[in-house]
């Protein structure tokens, strides 16, 4: 087939991930302020250009594959072009549809693509909306608000430690450390500090205890296939971080010249909870209408039940088995290499839009 690969790369700029400065003052009329170590997470969605590199080289196996940036371009590039199917991998830019961009397009257009539809991706990304529907279908859910001034704290009524996070953000992008909030005064310098930094609200949920687990799927209806899950060791990070998947334990402590034993894929389940892992990650899928492959993340409350905490249809993809990226290690697991794990969600893709 002609296959079009529409991404988005980071620029090359050593700073696009790093520490810009030691701290950053945000100051209201309430006088708040927030000291924090502050980093450039503005690309942290983005791909680099080693794995756009190696998803091409992935597809070109079998096909004929052309590089389209999503940038404000694409449009006509694609209407030029006329893939007979594009693999999406682009993230977008600016406000919390922009995952949906390059989809709502290709609709437009009537090209088939791979992955979830406009509709899935801006409501996956704005994590209060995902949490509100999985809500009305009883899926286990850690209580929430959310909030972008001191105003909608009034009422608060969650325990304490809380997360906080922008409400549309991926790849631990403003999930900082420092977002594990153990009092009000915290919580309200945060708000404040999240608002100025993203424009966007704060989702505020109660911290969840357990073991957390992040679930890649792949497939459409009966034909859906769950991979091996992957577990978080978060004893391996420093005594000092707090138990969650920052962005600070993801870009900065663990990195590829200094890895972190922190997945275990597959987890160590006993069958009980295996299966209610996989029952919940499955009906979450289904539920939310993810097409082709999605990645979901799952933590255990203070009972031991798996809960939700976020829902990724454009799943990471590092390439280098040494780059901590749980989708491709969860379909090694499985037996899929790398290329034939993007082969795969192509193949799926294009049985969905029956081009085979």
């Amino acid at each position: 087939m002609n296959v079009a690969l529409t991404y988005n790369v980071k620029p090359e700029e050593e700073s696009s991930i790093g520490i810009l400065s030691s701290s950053q003052h945000v100051s209201t009329d309430s006088d708040l302020s927030i000291s924090t170590a502050t980093y450039n997470d503005i690309y942290a969605e983005w791909d680099s250009s080693e794995t756009i590199e190696a998803v091409r080289n992935a597809l070109a196996l079998y096909h004929n594959v052309t590089l389209v940036e999503a940038n404000e371009t694409a449009f006509e590039k694609l209407k030029a072009l006329r893939p007979d199917i594009v693999f999406n991998i682009a993230e977008g830019l600016n406000g919390l549809s922009r995952e949906a961009q390059i989809p709502a397009m290709l609709d437009m257009l009537n090209i088939p693509y791979t992955g979830s539809d406009p509709l899935t991706l801006a409501t996956c990304l704005d994590k209060s909306r995902t949490k509100e529907i999985l809500s009305y279908y009883k899926i286990n859910t850690a209580r929430f608000i959310t909030a972008s001034n001191l105003d909608d704290l009034n009422g608060f009524n969650l325990s304490f430690p809380v997360i906080i996070k922008p409400i549309g953000e991926g790849s631990s992008k403003g999930i900082f450390d420092s977002s594990f909030i153990e009092n009000e005064d915290e919580l309200k310098k945060r708000v404040v500090f999240n608002y100025n930094s993203y424009g966007q609200p704060s989702l505020i949920e109660e911290f969840l205890p357990g073991r957390e687990f992040t679930v890649a799927i792949i497939g459409n209806g009966n034909d859906t296939t769950v991979l091996p899950i992957v577990e978080i060791n978060f004893n391996q990070l420093p005594e000092t971080m707090a138990p969650i998947y920052s962005y600070e334990a993801k870009w900065i402590v663990d990195r590829r010249e200094n890895p972190l034993e922190i997945f275990t894929c597959p987890a160590k389940l006993d069958e009980k909870l295996e299966k209610k892992i996989r029952s919940i990650a499955l009906r979450t899928y289904h539920i939310l209408r993810c097409k082709d492959w999605s990645r979901i993340d799952i933590r255990l409350d203070a009972h031991g039940e798996p809960n939700i905490i976020e829902v990724n249809p454009l799943p990471g993809i590092l390439p280098d088995p040494k780059d901590n990226s749980c989708f491709p290690k969860a379909a090694r697991a499985y037996g899929f290499d790398y290329n034939q794990m993007l082969n795969k969600v192509l193949y799926v893709s294009a049985k969905r839009h029956k081009l085979i």
